[in-house]
This record gives C-alpha cells, structure tokens and sequence, in this order.
C-alpha cells in the first residue's frame, strides 16, 4: 500500500489541486493529519473532496474551531478572524462532517495518524527536546502528524532521539528497529521558510517515506484570499512561507 500524506490544507484548493496532479499515479490512497479548514478561502472546495477521496482523517485544531466546536478567545486575531469566516461559509454539509471527524491518533492501517502531538492533539512537536518528551508514548513505529507546519521528522532508535535528514523526492528506506514521527509539512500553508505545497509518500510494504514539495498558483489562492475580505496576512504569507 502507497499512501499520500497530507496536512493542513487550510482551505487553499490551488495547493491541493497542484499536489494531487504532481503525484498522481504515485499512490493507492490518500491519508490527512487534519487542519482542512482555516486561514484559505476554499473551506467547502477543499472538505468536500476531502469527503470524497481520504480514507483516514482526524481532525485539527482548525477544524474544530472553525466548526463552531471550540472557544475562539484563545486565537490571534488574525486566526479569529479566518475561523469566523470559514464558519459562515461553509455548507451544512461539510459543517457536519468537520466536527464529526476523530481525535487522534488513529490506526490507519500500516500507519498512525495525529494531529499535534499523539499525546495531545494541540501540542507542538517542533525540536528535538519536545520530540524527547513524548518518547514512549508513540502509539506505533510509523506515526504522521501536522500542526506545526514544518516538514520533516524524529527517529527515536536504542535510547535517543535524533533528526534524520530525508532529501527532498529521494525516497528513504526507514531503519527497521526505529520509530519515527514524521511532519508530511503543510500542503496549504508551509511555515519553513519553503513557500511550495508540501506532502509526503509512504510504501509501506518498501518502508520507504518520501518528502515531496510541488510549486502551485500562489497568485490564484491570494486573490481568493483578497476576494473573501480575510486579513491581508493570510495572502502575504503564503509567497514567503512564513
């Protein structure tokens, strides 16, 4: 089995459609560490083909807030904002399909899906100290989240915790005796520096993961953004990355 990992799609249908048509014919499933809604302007494009097509889904910290199923006080304004709009603009349809998704982590067949942290899906898994925290609490040796919106990952092998470096589409065959945590990046909204759409492909009879970046229609996202009346940021970051 071949699986296309995603994460937060953020509503940018141009990202998605640029991803599904790079790695087309590479897959045999798709699969997404949640967070489909929030900051993009294509909440109900992007749910319903999510709807449609992922087999395994759990759900983010967006697609809870902007389901109408969290406390936006906590958001920066800018995110408030964003989750206030989506909410009006999404159809009942996908409303109730956001806040029907699970909390991971879940068993996806040959691998694990969350969201933050499989501890706690609202926590951040970023250095390699907050990676240690978790060590022992990985539900499975092949665990994928999101949150961050940093691609890359933690291998946690006799006793330590170490980055691993995976090359950009070079397939790595991942060590047998390792656990890992793998970050597929964000595919709608990247915060590393890297503006391309990002994702990831696992063989899991090869045991092998892939780290992919794809360019799309950046403009095209943007003026949607511009369009909907949403903060002038969320169109800004999406050229940088940041």
């Amino acid at each position: 089995m071949r699986s296309l990992i995603l994460s937060d799609l953020h509503g940018n249908w141009e990202a998605l459609e640029a991803v599904l048509a790079r790695a087309d014919g590479t897959f045999d499933r798709v699969v997404c560490c949640g967070d489909l809604v929030g900051y993009g302007a294509d909440p109900n494009r992007v749910t319903a083909w999510v709807r449609a097509n992922v087999a395994e889904v759990v759900r983010g910290n967006h697609d809870r807030a902007c389901s109408g199923m969290d406390d936006l006080s906590w958001f920066n304004p800018i995110a408030r904002e964003a989750a206030e709009w989506t909410l009006r603009a999404l159809d009942s349809e996908n409303l109730a399909y956001l806040r029907a998704l699970p909390r991971g982590p879940i068993d996806a067949g040959g691998l694990t899906l969350a969201h933050g942290s499989p501890v706690d899906e609202d926590e951040y898994v970023a250095t390699v100290e907050e990676a240690r925290m978790i060590e022992g609490h990985l539900p499975a040796p092949r665990c994928f989240f999101g949150h961050t919106h940093l691609q890359g990952g933690f291998e946690y092998r006799r006793g330590s915790v170490v980055r691993p470096h995976f090359a950009l589409h070079r397939p790595a065959r991942l060590h047998r005796e390792s656990w890992y945590l793998v970050n597929p990046g964000s595919t709608g909204q990247p915060r590393d520096g890297d503006w391309r759409a990002a994702y990831a492909l696992y063989d899991e009879e090869g045991d092998e993961l892939t780290l992919e970046r794809t360019e799309y229609d950046v403009e095209g996202a943007q003026r949607k953004i511009r369009e909907a009346g949403l903060p002038e940021l969320l169109a800004l970051r999406l050229e940088t990355g940041a």
